[in-house]
């Protein structure tokens, strides 16, 4: 059988061994090689290694890369399917080959004695010789393989060549959702090895009760040396020292060593710690974790899974600062610089292995590797050279099997492998129901109900597993480990409070990682020069996984998403509310006290600033809470602004001296409360006539989504007004003080000099990628097309002016061949100088009546349109912000007065969608250059949005450069919009986030309070 089609795992190779730093010469091979691309596993043919071929006239290309994004070929992604048929362990005659050539010479001072040539990482597997001589083959494209060329390489005239298929065996063990990118994609790099240099060793660092034990074994006898803590002894001896302080991701202290032989010195970091699982719960250093954690893929949108190492800290520095503590290395080894970046910033890691079978559910498993014994030793060797590897970084705390392989005797037999050499780390795998293998449960994307029953060891017992057999009573005594929830594609992913309150509350539960970190996206460039992102669904090939490579908490460029913001809040390490006269400081940190951190308070009455001070918080240990009275400058503010709008205490904490990943004053988490019950926003002579709601916004309303904003107008009319006649609207016009009418239409045209257009009713958003979802009941996106939500017509009728103050236009909406719909009564009424409207919706007509099986629809949106001259710029607002919120996803928008552009309120998705929407508004002030300011109120609250395209214009763009200026700014004033979910791979949207088919009625005033005129 041909090398690139035998499942074994290579020939030639040395012995895995761990990734260390020495003072041993090193060439670095990295740079420009000569390359040519071929259809075929042959490549350019037998030829191709021979150290005198005429290399010429080929091409050059960039080491570490992948050469679909160097011009060569295109990039796939297929999310969970094969890309060729599942014919294991074959591959297709139509093989993309690519044949790498180097030529290089030694330097100078190059020692004699050994050489090894290193690979860190070729996708999918590479054939490799030197001068002519073949050194042997690797797979497992993100794990390192070595070869001794001390024979082969000479001073001068070397000759490197690799020859890198595509697909390979190994392929059929690399179905990560992920872009399938080949290539030499990682360092390669020629090491002298000395001969009485060390090739291994292993470091145990454990922790107990203030004290360290270090016990450093190598394959030659060497000297550990730790000058801070006194250590001189040999390799092979066990040494205990007292008062060490321990490694955690809190407070990742690092005793800098060396271990010395006769031939090399290596450089040591040592993290003293120990983990076990006790009581079904996951220890370090005898105390509980909790893992607020994500799942990292490697990428970047110009170089693809070929990070360097700046890359590599502005991942780690964005995961500290948005209060991210472990990474899943979902689903592959990393660069072996990111351990050691781990191990030196502070993030637990679950190492997991580059095994994934995803795409044999489409046989049925059949066939599946881990259940075929003549993968058995290529499933083995990519775990002994992960472990290897990564043993001695303190930031591995678990080693993780796979990802998505279903299961089989390979899991066994890994398991048993792994306990041997490394009884240190407990072990983790997902997917077999059984979780013999395993140390924890775990599943993906749970439900909260289904969270909450696991959480209480009261879970459903999982298929192919008899309720009550030894298997089903193990797994309930585990700790729970949720690998995967909180999808983040698009817009959301919502509930992540909910999930964290959850994870927070029951012992069982040792934490959980968002899928995923980054968005896929690769980064191109269109006819007309723009810059933008592809993904799956922009490369002719099939299958195709479309755009689920963009589901990450940050955007291709890694800018933060408001999905990151949010996970921040939710996450924060420390909680801060007010009971009573008290500030309460709960401190959820595992082993850091409140030392590091400052605390300071602000005062804002309706959004300014009135005082601000620090507050003097006590030792806390962690895990536990302090409570500290409220400054008496704070307790002085409440009466006195009582009567006069809402009055804002917000408490921070933020670091109080530098770190490594952040500066002093950066905000770690804050907390904030209404004091008093002042008037939600303006004076009472500006308030339509509507009953107050005194409400602490802060406090979560029974259904965020499905209850109103605003109580119901005491001055409803009651009665029938007086139809408009011809003598009452000359022209068809009629005015309520500075406020015109279009009686035909019954839409404001003028406030004041102001011409605009609305309101029209709305149900309709721009679908998320979240409201696609996954399943019939999860596909709100369908279900909301097929019922007509997204094309809405309009009836105006009757139109009555019960006095001169008033008008109430009736009117009916709903689609074409529906009788579904909502009847609305706008009713306006001018006084004091601004135009007050009530707005009420009632449902009518048959609402159970959808494409998936009578199930009740729920309107993504219950609001009112407006279309605005476009030279508004400029918003001002008071309620939450500064970004985006929605009914499940607001936790990280505080309440306050913003400033912004219009253009800067959008949230440019790589799939254009509804975003930019500010839930709990109070009011907001629109602006632009020789426009008047408008002014609007909720009474109490709304959720606006505005815009320069419309929704409809949202939903049909392909990227966010097809959205063109329409020359209009599109305000949505709107009771609410259902909430965001992570229905795209996850469960369904709770109900309190949907909007019920029910009846609806908000408030507010609009009004136009100075003119600014354009100079």
């Amino acid at each position: 059988m041909i090398f690139h089609e035998d499942p074994g795992p290579g020939t030639g190779r040395r012995a895995p061994r761990a990734d260390f730093v020495s003072d041993a010469p090193r060439l670095p091979l990295n740079g420009r090689w000569l390359f040519r691309l071929s259809g075929t596993a042959d490549g350019t043919g037998p030829s191709f290694p021979d150290p005198g071929l005429d290399d010429t006239g080929w091409d050059t290309i960039r080491v570490p890369s992948h050469w679909v994004l160097e011009g060569h070929d295109r990039p796939l992604y297929t999310n969970t399917a094969y890309p060729f048929p599942i014919d294991p362990p074959h591959l297709p005659d139509q093989n993309p080959t690519g044949d790498y050539r180097l030529h290089f010479d030694l330097p100078a001072t190059w020692p004699p004695g050994r050489s090894v040539l290193r690979f860190q990482g070729v996708d999918s597997c590479g054939t490799v010789w030197l001068n002519g001589e073949l050194l042997g083959h690797s797979k497992g494209s993100r794990l390192p393989f070595e070869f001794d060329v001390t024979d082969v390489v000479r001073p001068r005239g070397n000759v490197l060549a690799v020859r890198v298929q595509r697909w390979s065996s190994g392929s059929y063990l690399e179905d990560q959702d992920m872009w399938w990118l080949p290539g030499i994609f990682r360092d390669v790099e020629l090491l002298s090895r000395p001969e009485d240099g060390i090739d291994d060793f292993t470091v145990r660092a454990s922790y107990s009760a203030g004290s360290g034990t270090l016990l450093v074994t190598s394959d030659m006898p060497g000297l550990v040396e730790v000058p801070e803590l006194g250590i001189a002894v040999p390799t092979g001896q066990e040494v205990t020292v007292g008062e060490v302080e321990p490694w955690s991701a809190e407070h990742p202290r690092l005793y800098r060593g060396t271990l010395r032989a006769a031939g090399e010195t290596i450089a040591l970091a040592i993290g003293f710690r120990t983990v076990e699982i006790s009581g079904g719960r996951l220890l370090v250093n005898g105390a509980p974790v909790l893992f607020r954690g994500v799942n990292r893929h490697e990428h970047d949108p110009d170089r693809g899974r070929s990070l360097d190492r700046e890359t590599m800290i502005r991942d780690i520095e964005l995961m500290k600062r948005h209060n991210v503590n472990a990474v899943r290395t979902a689903h592959y080894p990393p660069h072996p610089e990111f351990l050691r970046l781990c191990d030196e910033y502070g993030l637990w890691v679950v190492d997991e292995c580059d095994i994934e079978t995803h795409g044999f559910i489409y046989s049925g498993w059949e066939g599946n590797p881990p259940a075929e014994p003549m993968w058995r030793d290529a499933l083995l060797d990519r775990v002994e050279r992960m472990v290897e590897r990564d043993k001695n970084h303190p930031s591995v705390v678990i080693w993780s099997l796979g990802n998505e392989s279903d299961s089989g005797s390979a899991f066994a037999d890994i398991e048993t492998w792994i306990r041997e050499r490394d009884p240190t780390r407990p072990l983790h795998y997902e997917r077999d129901p059984s979780y013999r293998h395993s140390d924890f449960y775990s599943l993906m994307y749970p439900s909260l109900d289904d969270l909450e029953r696991i959480g209480q060891r009261k879970e459903e017992t999982p298929s192919d597993v008899v309720a009550g057999s030894p298997d089903d009573v193990r797994r309930r005594g585990l700790p729970f480990l949720l690998c995967e929830y909180a999808h983040a594609m698009g817009n959301g992913p919502g509930s992540l409070v909910d999930y964290q309150v959850i994870l927070e509350s029951y012992e069982r539960f040792c934490g959980a990682f968002v899928w995923e970190w980054i968005d896929h996206g690769l980064a191109a460039v269109d006819a007309r020069g723009r810059r933008y992102y592809r993904h799956g669904g922009d490369i002719d090939y099939q299958p195709n996984g479309e755009r689920y490579c963009l589901d990450g908490l940050l955007f291709p460029d890694r800018t933060p998403s408001p999905g990151l913001a949010e996970l921040r809040k939710a996450i924060e390490p420390v909680a801060i509310t007010v009971e009573g006269s008290s500030v309460v400081v709960v401190n959820k940190h595992d082993f850091a006290t409140l030392a590091h951190l400052g605390f300071r308070w602000l005062v804002e009455v309706d959004g300014v600033r009135v005082a601000s001070g620090v507050l003097s918080v006590p030792e806390c240990a962690a895990r536990s809470e302090v409570r500290v009275p409220l400054p008496d400058a704070v307790a002085g503010l409440v009466p006195d602004t009582a009567s006069g709008g809402e009055t804002w205490l917000t408490v921070e904490a933020a670091l109080a001296e530098d770190t490594p990943w952040a500066a002093a004053g950066h905000v770690v988490a804050w907390g904030q409360t209404r004091l008093g019950s002042g008037t939600p926003a303006r004076p009472q002579e500006h308030q339509p006539h509507a009953e107050q709601s005194h409400a602490d916004p802060t406090h979560a309303p029974q259904s965020h989504a499905t209850q109103s904003h605003a109580t119901q107008p005491h001055a409803s009319p009651t009665h029938v007004g007086r139809p408009l006649g011809a003598a009452s609207h000359r022209g068809g016009m009629v005015s309520l003080g500075e406020a015109t009418f279009d009686v035909r239409t019954g839409r404001l045209t003028h406030l004041g000099r102001l011409e605009l257009d609305g309101p029209t009713f709305d149900v309709w958003r721009a679908p998320t990628e979240n409201d696609h979802g996954q399943g019939p009941r999860n596909a709100l996106a369908a279900d909301w097309q097929a019922a007509g939500l997204d094309r809405f017509l309009h009836r105006t009728g009757p139109v009555e002016h019960p006095d001169p103050h008033t008008l109430v236009v009736h009117g009916r909406s709903g689609p074409a061949t529906r009788t579904l719909g909502f009847r609305t009564t706008c009713t306006y009424r001018w006084q004091d100088g601004a135009l007050h409207l009530l707005v009420e919706a009632d449902p009518v007509g048959d609402w159970d009546d959808t494409a998936y099986g009578h199930l009740t629809i729920t309107p993504p949106r219950m609001g009112t349109r407006w279309s605005l001259p476009g030279g508004y710029t400029d918003v001002v607002w008071f309620g939450r912000g500064p970004g985006e919120s929605y009914a499940d996803s607001r936790a990280a928008a505080r309440v306050g007065r913003f400033a912004g552009s219009i253009d800067g309120l959008q949230t440019p998705y790589l799939v254009p969608q509804e975003n930019g929407n500010h839930v709990e508004t109070r009011w907001l002030e629109l602006s632009g250059p020789g426009l008047p300011t408008l002014r609007v109120d909720g009474a109490p609250h709304l959720d606006f949005t505005a815009r320069r395209w419309t929704s409809e214009a949202l939903q049909t763009a392909r990227r966010p450069h097809d959205l063109a200026d329409s020359g209009r700014v599109w305000l949505n004033l709107d009771h609410g919009q259902q909430g965001v979910g992570s229905a795209s791979c996850g469960p369904a949207l709770p109900e309190r986030y949907r909007l019920a088919v029910r009846r609806y009625s908000w408030s507010m005033m609009l009004a136009v309070h100075r003119e600014d005129i354009a100079p």
